[in-house]
């Protein structure tokens, strides 16, 4: 029990950030639990008053001192307070004094990347004019198109030019140097999502398996070619070990990259912070002074 009129002393503590990923592993309602940054200044045998507003279902505070934070959306993020009050006594005189901690830390909602792919490879042809060099590229897309479908990935922006090449012991051979991009939100990719609320992991599962299948489809093609001695190499074959692949990352709008502010998730992305907003796919958040809100999508 309190007394009528004790000593109360007040601190206040710097705070931490953390990160919240929005929309959970394979389900939305699952709930996160965090423990409170002021917690671990306490034993293990202190008990914290169980807190419940009914106001905000999100967001709850445990006996053990953890903040539970359900279905986390981006306004959510921000600054929060944790305010924790005890009682200590002197055992010389008794005299009871209350002390107040404030402790001030922020939440930030954050995402996955979206991944998808640039690759690169390369073919012998007989020459840089002429029909044929279009054909193998229209028929290289429709096959590699068919290799990922049931990924629901597709071969986007494909492009192709054609240079001379000077090749030790062959002279000079002219070559298609041919680029594409794979991208896992083919028409219909929702429908891979099933259940799912929100589905990055899956389309990230995709890309990645759409990445394994091409690599192989072209590790193959060189062995065709380079292994199989009973063949003649046509004039037009995949260029051994010119298979190259680098991987894009992309944010939902309303989320961004910023290493600087958030180092312990440099992938990651994060909620855009007021003053800042993202309109599409970027990876930064730009700047617009009359955002006043996390994750804003345009720039009034």
């Amino acid at each position: 029990m309190r007394t009528s009129s004790p000593a109360e002393s007040k601190r206040r503590a710097g705070g931490a950030v953390d990160l919240l990923r929005l929309f959970p592993r394979r389900e939305r309602e699952r709930t996160f639990i965090e423990r409170l940054p002021c917690a671990p200044h306490f034993p293990k045998a202190a008990m914290f008053h169980p807190y419940s507003d009914p106001r905000n279902y999100r967001i709850n505070i445990t006996e053990t001192g953890k903040l539970m934070v359900k279905d986390f959306l981006e306004p959510l993020s921000g600054l929060y307070t944790c305010t924790l009050s005890y009682k200590t006594v002197r055992a010389e005189t008794q005299e009871e004094k209350m002390v107040k901690q404030r402790y001030d830390f922020m939440i930030f909602a954050y995402r996955e990347p979206d991944y998808s792919y640039q690759m690169a490879v390369r073919f012998t042809t007989k020459s840089c004019i002429g029909r044929y060099n279009d054909l193998l590229f229209r028929v290289l897309k429709k096959i590699l198109d068919n290799l990922i479908s049931d990924l629901s990935c597709h071969v986007i922006e494909p492009s192709y030019k054609c240079h001379v090449v000077k090749v030790p012991k062959n002279g000079l051979i002219p070559e298609l140097f041919i680029a594409f991009q794979v991208n896992p939100f083919a028409p219909g990719w929702r429908g891979a999502c099933k259940d799912s609320i929100d589905c990055e992991d899956i389309t990230n599962h995709n890309i990645l398996q759409a990445r394994d299948r091409i690599e192989e489809f072209f590790r193959s093609q060189a062995y065709i070619f380079y292994h199989d001695f009973n063949k003649t190499l046509p004039a037009m074959h995949f260029v051994d070990h010119s298979f190259q692949v680098i991987r894009l990352d992309s944010c939902r709008p309303g989320f961004g990259k910023n290493e600087g502010l958030h180092s312990n998730c440099a992938s990651c992305c994060v909620v855009c912070s007021p003053g800042t907003f993202s309109p599409d796919v970027d990876v930064t958040c730009q700047t617009c002074i009359s955002v006043h809100i996390y994750g804003a999508k345009s720039c009034p």
